[in-house]
Order: structure tokens, then sequence, then C-alpha cells
């Protein structure tokens, strides 16, 4: 079963760019589009095509959120394949109290504290010109990227996780406490803590 997210991970070409991407990362919407939920259950009944769709839907915005949380680059694609073969093998436990997606993140943000303790610490940030402001000021908008990159990297981890999931996610504090082992009261203060620092920080 778990060997599955792996030959799904090859059909769909691994170099899907997630870092350099600038293009927003959502999940379909399309209303006739199956629910994350029918579609475990259809993979649970033996239809392969269910985790295509499923890792299709969510590959995109879990390499996202994984850079942007500090994951070097060339561990990204790693970090998804690892993400998407423990999720399949684990599929039995997601009963759908959180979301499909929250589940997954919860499992790529495990994968990534463990790397950065093999890491011992080491954090890199990348973030995108998507992800700031828009500036007609070519210099502002440099000089703005690399405030907002060093205020990141200067955050507790949970408040830049939080942060991510919130502002580039686009995450309902039910899903972050989901995907970070948290509550939705501490989310929030996490989420508001971050934003009032790195607003100091790029005041």
């Amino acid at each position: 079963m778990a060997a599955v997210a792996l030959g799904i991970w090859s059909q769909l070409n691994a170099g899907l760019a997630f870092a350099s991407s600038a293009r927003p990362m959502h999940a379909l919407s399309d209303e006739s589009l199956p629910s994350d939920a029918a579609l475990v259950a259809a993979y649970r009944s033996g239809d392969e095509r269910a985790a295509t769709v499923l890792v299709t839907r969510h590959a995109r915005a879990l390499g996202r959120y994984l850079y942007g949380a500090g994951a070097p680059p060339a561990s990204v694609e790693d970090l998804i394949q690892e993400t998407f073969f423990r999720a399949f093998r684990a599929l039995q436990t997601w009963r759908g109290e959180a979301s499909f997606r929250s589940w997954l993140f919860r499992i790529g943000a495990n994968l990534r504290k463990d790397l950065y303790r093999r890491e011992g610490g080491r954090i890199v940030l990348s973030i995108e010109d998507a992800d700031l402001p828009a500036s007609s000021d070519p210099a502002g908008a440099s000089e703005m990227e690399q405030r907002l990159r060093d205020g990141l990297r200067q955050l507790p981890r949970l408040q830049r996780e939080v942060f991510l999931l919130r502002a580039q996610q686009g995450m309902e504090y039910e899903e972050i406490c989901a995907a970070l082992g948290t509550t939705p009261g501490a989310a929030r203060v996490h989420y508001h803590h971050a934003v009032k620092r790195l607003k100091e920080m790029m005041g």
C-alpha cells in the first residue's frame, strides 16, 4: 500500500518546482470533484486512482509549506515523498476528525522537525516574491524580502509554522492545531505574536 505513493510521485514528475513557482498553492475547489474523505474511502477500497488525486491535490501546498518552514530546497522532494509514503501507510488512522490536509501537514511537520534535529538546528528560509506585498520599487521589494526572511528566521518554531499555515496556506485555526498538535487558542496566540513581531522587525 505505502509503495503506491512513491509510484504515483514518479508518475507526477517530482520536479514540480515547489520552491520556485509563483502560482498560489490552493487545493482543488471544483464542487464536482470528490472530497478528500471520499477519495480516502475509495483508496481504502482498492482504487489506486484516488491516491493519484490526493497527491496531485496536496503535494504543491505541502512542498511550499515545508520550503517556507525552512526545509533545504534539496530536501523538499524527499520530505514530500516520505510524507505521502507514511500517510498512505497509516491511512487507516485518519478518522476524518481533522481535514486530510491538516493531517498530512502534521506528518510533514514532524518529518521536518526530525530533519531539523539531524541538521543540528540549522534553518534555511526562503520567501518567494509571491509571498510578499506588491511593490513598484524593485529595491524596496528586495529590502522588504530580506527583512521578512530575517524576521521569520528569528521567530520561535511554532510561531513561524503557525504563521506560514495561516498566512501562506490559508488554514483555519482548527486545521492548524490538528497539523501542529496544539489547540485553536494557542494557534491564535502564536499567530498574533508572530504578526506583531514581524511588524516590529519590519517596521
